[in-house]
């Protein structure tokens, strides 16, 4: 291991994280009610400009009156370059913070962008003598933000995760889709002909670069990386299809749009019983490899060493943390 010790971020179970319009306050019960692991209450795309106020005093009411639970509480906020983000930060923290646990960006494009929210935040906490620390989540969603992903993730002390928003980001970089996170035919592999001329196309994910980059970057920092939204919601194969991707690269988490994705998020960020045994099963075969002053031992006809140690204590851990939660 490097001699450079990564710190962790606070941990939270985020395998599900639901969008709330803040502007449909009607919603807001319903969200409180159900399984999903964090709630952001959204004061961006999904909030026209002449409902913004008005969403920023039903974010704060809810915030102070609804019952939560144990559920992990954000806001997303406005972006830095429009004149609504001051107000969001300043009135919500002030006068809800207590309640609050996060704070998700929008189209951080550079360090820059975090310094300016984390020093407004912190001089909030300090006027209003907060005990709490509240976190930041950042939206990786622009060419500039994923070319600075890596400053962007190491940038404030209060950076828990990130997420990939993959509708802006394909409209920073111009691809050549309108769909919201699902696959695209022409982002495919034309086979050589066969002896009888037949051609397979094989599908890609044209996502894959963007998301393990910033996979790469969240685990190099600490983070959590949370995969964003897809946007077909009656699509329950390809929403999985799409969790499954971004879990085998290392995501904890997906959004959901629809409540109906919450199940289906839990589900695929959670690990499977057999999973959960097997990693067990390798941390024991590992003991005894020990104690017999070995580094490494057979399991099911496969080698196991201090790696597979490794690996096997994450899923125990995340399995662990859904139990107590």
């Amino acid at each position: 291991m490097s001699f450079h010790t990564i710190e962790q971020a606070p941990a939270r179970l985020n395998r599900s994280e639901l969008a709330v319009p803040g502007s449909q306050p009607n919603m807001f019960e319903k969200a409180a009610a159900s399984d999903v692991d964090v709630i952001f209450l959204d004061l961006e795309d999904a909030v026209a400009p002449d409902e913004k106020e008005q969403a920023r005093k039903n974010i704060i009411k809810a915030l102070n009156e609804v019952d939560w639970g144990k559920k992990t509480m954000s806001i997303r906020i406005n972006g830095l370059d429009t004149h609504y983000m001051y107000r969001d930060v300043v009135d919500i923290v002030e006068q809800a913070g207590e309640r609050l646990d996060l704070i998700m960006v929008p189209k951080v494009g550079t360090a820059a962008d975090v310094y300016a929210v984390d020093m407004l935040v912190t001089q909030i906490e300090d006027a209003k003598g907060y005990k709490k620390r509240i976190g930041f989540e950042h939206i990786i969603e622009t060419a500039l933000g994923m070319q600075n992903v890596h400053e962007i993730a190491s940038a404030s002390k209060r950076n828990e995760s990130l997420h990939f928003g993959v509708a802006d980001y394909a409209a920073s970089t111009r691809a050549r889709t309108t769909i919201i996170g699902g696959v695209n035919k022409d982002y495919s592999v034309l086979t050589d002909p066969a002896d009888d001329g037949s051609r397979a196309v094989h599908w890609g994910d044209m996502w894959h670069y963007a998301l393990a980059r910033m996979v790469v970057a969240c685990r190099a920092n600490g983070l959590r990386p949370i995969d964003g939204p897809f946007g077909d919601f009656q699509d329950k194969e390809g929403y999985i299809a799409a969790a499954n991707r971004a879990a085998v690269l290392g995501c904890e988490g997906k959004w959901a749009i629809h409540p109906s994705q919450i199940a289906l998020a839990n589900e695929v960020m959670s690990p499977s019983e057999e999973d959960i045994t097997k990693a067990k099963r390798i941390l024991e075969a590992m003991a005894e490899a020990e104690k017999a002053g070995k580094g490494a031992v057979s399991l099911d006809g496969r080698l196991i060493d201090y790696a597979s140690i490794r690996q096997a204590e994450v899923l125990v851990e995340k399995a662990k943390h859904i139990a107590d939660h």
